[in-house]
Formats: structure tokens, sequence, C-alpha cells
């Protein structure tokens, strides 16, 4: 049975008041496959499936529900109860979730959290958002130098039930100075008198800032393949680490936000079905009043030159083909920057080596399309269709117009990204719906000049 047929089972078990075998149920579940099922159940029966879960299940859960449900339940149960849940939490975890609910939900968590947990979750708070502070944890292992192996594995046992994750430790000094790195096989594989000193790696440490952005700490994770990666201060103080569950989300996020942009969406927190119709018109409409008012510029030209389309009237039916293809064309362009830029492939410094690839690129398939155009529009168009004002000269003009058009829209597609790069907007604002329009107007002005020229109009 795969998990959605178990979720309906569990609803018509919930519906027919079957407690026991409802619990029996969820307690075989991973924490994240119950908290999935919360999410299918209503208001008024989150709190008493909540209730009927084992304590430490049910705290587990808590860390995976979304922030509406976690509210319902932080409104219903008591202070005990809440801080026995605070305390629960890893410290990313409580600040996740008191980022995403309102104030005074905040209050009354921070009201009822220890007070060593409250001082660590209002320094988180204040990180810079989308920092590596902001999503790091302060559960870790850390060693000191001169402690043996045996007295480090002791240690591990004695604290590590309070960790996010003991695979991965870090040696200090009594200042907290990140001195080196070890894993707990390096520990299992030395003698228990050898010092920590000598099992630790102390060279080419890999570590971020509190004010590292987190995309950049999630590429890391991509590059190096870490299970946790430490953070320090200014003065190389460690303070946490981000983990790569962390590091999952965060990447998650960004390439969300990335594809809402690059349709010219405005970015929303929210899931498709939980963002309401308001919000989401809010989302949507600027930019497509951006992009119809310019729009009207395509209109413009075209009405510019309502002359020569009287003269010409065939030279109308190609223009959406035209304005299409090098809509298309820069798409291509744009999307492949946009992606090279935000996994690292490229920088800002290698500008000219994209100008050039795409320059080469689009001329190959320029005259590819051209060809094929000028081929199609003799043949069907010409012979099949029996269209008589197409003329050589007008297949011409259109084929070349097409060249034009993708070199046009190639050039602009990879130079965008770059330009909204240097002056420190996200490259994912300059995709293909921006691209697009400037494109149309481009390919418009050439197609009409050209015919002009060639047909004397």
């Amino acid at each position: 049975m795969n998990l959605n047929e178990l979720y309906e089972e569990l609803s018509l078990l919930l519906a027919d008041k079957k407690m026991a075998l409802v619990k029996a149920k969820l307690t075989d579940l991973l924490p994240a496959d119950i908290a999935d099922f919360f999410e299918q159940i209503s208001r008024e029966n989150v709190l008493l499936v909540f209730r009927m879960l084992p304590k430490d299940l049910a705290n587990e859960v808590f860390a995976f529900l979304e922030p509406d449900k976690q509210q319902i339940i932080i409104d219903a149960i008591t202070d005990k109860e809440l801080s026995v849940i605070v305390e629960e939490l890893y410290i990313d975890d409580a600040v996740d979730m008191l980022e995403e609910l309102p104030a005074s939900v905040v209050k009354r968590v921070l009201k009822n959290a220890a007070p060593d947990t409250r001082k660590l979750i209002n320094q988180f708070l204040n990180y810079p958002e989308n920092s590596a502070g902001s999503i790091m944890t302060a559960e870790f292992v850390n060693l000191r130098p001169d402690m043996t192996v045996g007295d480090a594995i002791s240690h591990i046992r004695k604290t590590g039930n309070d960790r996010e994750t003991v695979y991965t430790c870090y040696v200090v000094t009594k200042s907290r100075e990140l001195l080196g790195v070890c894993t707990v096989k390096d520990l299992l594989m030395a003698p228990d008198d050898k010092p920590v000193s000598e099992v630790m790696e102390d060279t080419e440490i890999i570590y971020v800032n509190t004010s590292t952005d987190q995309e950049e700490v999630a590429l890391l994770f991509s590059k190096y393949g870490f299970l946790a990666l430490p953070v320090v201060d200014n003065e190389k103080r460690l303070v946490g680490i981000v983990t790569v569950d962390d590091a999952i989300e965060v990447l998650e996020d960004e390439v969300t936000e990335d594809i809402e942009k690059m349709a010219a969406i405005l970015p929303s927190e929210k899931s498709y079905l939980k963002t309401g119709i308001f919000e989401t018109w809010k989302n949507r409409i600027p930019w497509l009043l951006l992009l119809m008012i310019s729009a009207t510029f395509t209109g413009a030209i075209i009405s510019s030159f309502e002359a020569k389309l009287v003269a010409f009237p065939a030279l109308t039916a190609f223009i959406p083909m035209l304005m299409d293809t090098g809509g298309n064309a820069g798409g291509q362009s744009s999307v492949t920057i946009i992606r090279s830029l935000a996994v690292g492939d490229v920088n800002l410094s290698d500008w000219f080596k994209i100008f050039l690839k795409e320059l080469r690129v689009s001329i190959l398939c320029g005259l590819t399309l051209g060809v094929c155009n000028f081929a199609k529009i003799m043949l069907v168009d010409r012979l099949i269709f029996k269209q008589s004002e197409i003329t050589l000269t007008v297949a011409l003009v259109i084929s070349l117009t097409l060249l034009i058009a993708v070199i046009a829209a190639k050039i602009v597609g990879s130079c965008l990204p770059l330009m909204a790069k240097k002056v420190k907007l996200d490259p994912a604002v300059m995709a293909s719906p921006f691209i697009t329009t400037i494109v149309d107007a481009v390919a418009l002005v050439a197609y009409f000049k050209i015919a002009s020229t060639f047909l004397k109009i």
C-alpha cells in the first residue's frame, strides 16, 4: 500500500472514530510522513490526532508541520506542553517556525522557552535573512584538541542525543576558535589513547561566515558532498553548523523562486493551494501590467509600417512566426545563462566568452532556421498553396529577418542576465517574458527595414 492509499484509509478510520487503529498505523510511519497526513485532515482533527501520538513522536512530527498547523496546536496546548515542544525542537527548526508565525504566537513561544533556548533563538532571528546564520543550528558536537580519542567517543555518547548530527565533529579551542574537523569514523579507527589533535583534519577546512548567502552555502554542499558545514563569526569562532537537510531546503526554495521570476510572477513563500486568490493575483498582476505596457511598443511599430503591410499583405502572415521564433531563441539562451550563474558554472568575468559562444551558436541556429524557412516558403506556400504574392524576394526578406532576429535574441538573452547580476538584481528577472518583449521589437524593426530595402516599399 502506498502512502496516498494509507492516508485515505486513515481518513476513513478517523471519520469512523476508530482512534486506536489510527494511532497504531500512524506510529508505524516516519515523522515526515505523519506530518504529510496532517495536511489532509480538517482543522478540528489536527489537535485530536496530535494528542493521540506518543509524546516523543509528537514532538518530532511538530518540526515537520506547516506553520498553520503548528499554530493550531500552539493555540490549543498549555504553556507547559509548549515549553516541552520548544525544548525538543532543534534551534534551526524553532527559528524557521517562529519566522512564519504571527507576532503574538512568537511572543508566547519565547515566553515559554528556557532562558538559554530563548537567547539562542533571539540570536538566530537577528541574523540577516537568507544568510548562513539564519539557517544554521547550534546543536553540534565540539571536541577539544587535548582530548584522547576515548574521551571524545565518551563525550559524543553523553551529548549526542541532543545534537542534530554526530557524524561530523568540530575541534575548537576554549574560546571556540575552529581548529579542525574529524568524523566519527576517524575516531573509531584510531587508538583510544591518541590525541584528537592528531586525528582531526586541520588543513583546508571549508567553512562559511554567518553572513554568507544561504544559496552559496547550499552550493558548497552540492560541490563537496558535505553532511554538515561549520559556520563561524568574524573572529573564526564556531557558532553553528548547516546540515544537508537545510541545504536541500534552501536549494528547493531558490529553484522555486527562480522559476516564479522566470515566469514573471512575484515569488511566494506559500505552496500553490495555500496561497489565496487575492495574494496570487497580487503576485502575478505587476509583471503582467508591465509586459502589457511594454508590448504596446510592438503594436506601435506595426502601426508605423501599416502602409507597407497594405502594399505587401503577405508580410503580415509571417509576423507571429518571426516574433515567436525570436522569443524562443532568446528564452533558450537566458535560461541557460541564468542556471549557469545560479550553480556557479559561469561568473561575470566570463562575459566575453559567453558573448562569443552565443554569437556563434546564434549564427548557426539562424542560418539553419533561415534556410529551412526559405525552403518551406518556396515549396509549401508558393508551390503547394499557390500564393503568388509570395515571391523569391519576399522569401529572402523573411528568411534574412529570421537570421537577424535569432542572432539578436540569443545575444540579448545571454547578456541581460549578466547585466542584472552586475547591478545586484536576480538574473531570473531577465527571463523569457522580459526578453521576448525586447526581441519582438527588434525583430519587427529589422523585418520592416529589410522589407523596405529589398521590396522598395
